[in-house]
């Protein structure tokens, strides 16, 4: 069974109602907090397989510096002075010169997992400020997420499986190998086959490493989901955000300027639609457009200074928009109105001739 054909419903929020998709609103609050879709499995999996290709690079050196510290303390066996501090300082620079670039490896790719999953760069302290309830335990609830839910069942059915699949490849990597151990150790070489055997141990860890990162990434697939299925709304929260929203005077701002944004990239299309464009002649144009089940006067769709003047009243001709040229007004559009602006009430007058004689225009044409 594939992640894809899992049921949605196996990790539904618990709260009745939540039926509505999770806003952008919603989200960014949630990833603020340090709240998003992760998979620990595709992180754990990451370092296992990166620390352990590290270490294999690096066995040659590790392997000498097990024998030099061994050698240098066995040498030193009958000093008196063995548990001095300078002996204990050389212990550790060793220790440090074999672990330190696995550890650095491990801490890396730890982060890089993070960063993958969650694009980017989260920094919240949310998620461990400590909070009495979390010390509390709540054996009903641990049980019954772990043991008696279908989620429960879910990853306990993973981790068979990933146990499964290592302990099958582990039979067939000994059975493949058992014939030429024997023959190692029937002839007397012992090293060769200590070596035999750690080859052996390296490429089960390999290909274990392999399989984990393999079964992590469906995994993270999942959690994703579920995570967005916990995130759900009900229609409440959306109206009460909604709400929220219409006075919070950073969003509407941000929406704007979105909307603009979107206007203004759009402007040759926003012309062509456009009920007129207002021109100064030629170093100023603003188009406008009516909708009068949206907006209950006309809207700025698109404007430009000279150039991008120039080549909305070329669009507006190829398209049969009507240009009507009024200094002033164009002047006074262009200076105190943005794209998706809707018309000041001190400028509907005007406009209204202007659409009017448009009217009467067209249907002199008709």
């Amino acid at each position: 069974m594939s992640f894809q054909s899992i049921d949605l419903q196996w990790f539904a929020a618990e709260d009745e109602g939540r039926t509505e998709e999770p806003s952008e609103l919603k989200l960014r609050r949630a990833r603020e907090e340090g709240r998003v879709a992760k998979s620990q499995e595709l992180t754990g999996a990451i370092v296992f397989l990166l620390a352990f290709v590290t270490l294999i690079f690096l066995a040659r050196s590790i392997l000498a510096g097990c024998a030099d510290i061994l050698s240098f303390f066995f040498n030193r066996i009958n000093d008196v002075d063995i548990m001095d501090a300078a002996y204990f300082k050389i212990f550790v620079y060793y220790f440090l010169r074999m672990v330190f670039p696995i550890t650095m490896v491990g801490i890396v790719s730890a982060v890089l997992g993070n960063i993958i999953q969650n694009k980017g760069m989260i920094f919240s302290l949310k998620a461990i400020t400590p909070k009495f309830s979390k010390i509390i335990p709540k054996f009903g609830e641990y049980f019954k997420n772990t043991m008696f839910s279908v989620r429960g069942v879910f990853n306990i059915a993973k981790s068979i499986g990933k146990v499964a699949v290592i302990v099958a490849v582990a039979y067939f990597l000994v059975k493949r190998d058992i014939p030429e151990l024997m023959t190692i150790i029937q002839n007397g070489k012992a090293l060769d086959g200590v070596f035999h055997v750690a080859k052996m141990a390296a490429v089960l860890i390999m290909i274990a490493a392999v399989i984990f990162l393999i079964i992590s990434i469906p995994d993270y697939f999942v959690q994703r989901r579920e995570f967005m299925e916990s995130m759900k709304m009900t229609k409440y929260e959306v109206k009460q955000e909604y709400k929220e929203m219409e006075g919070d005077p950073e969003v509407k701002s941000r929406l704007k300027q979105k909307q603009k944004e979107i206007l203004q990239h759009n402007m040759p299309k926003a012309v062509r639609e456009a009920d007129v464009v207002i021109t100064n002649p030629t170093h100023f144009a603003v188009s406008m457009k009516y909708d009068r089940e949206v907006n209950e006067a006309p809207q700025i769709t698109a404007k430009g200074e000279d150039a991008v003047a120039l080549q909305m009243r070329r669009i507006a001709s190829e398209a049969g928009v009507p240009i009507v040229e009024n200094r002033p007004l164009a002047r006074s559009l262009y200076a105190e109105t943005e794209v998706g602006d809707i018309i000041p009430d001190k400028y509907l007058s005007v406009l209204a001739n202007i659409y009017a004689e448009i009217m009467r225009y067209d249907s002199k044409k008709m």
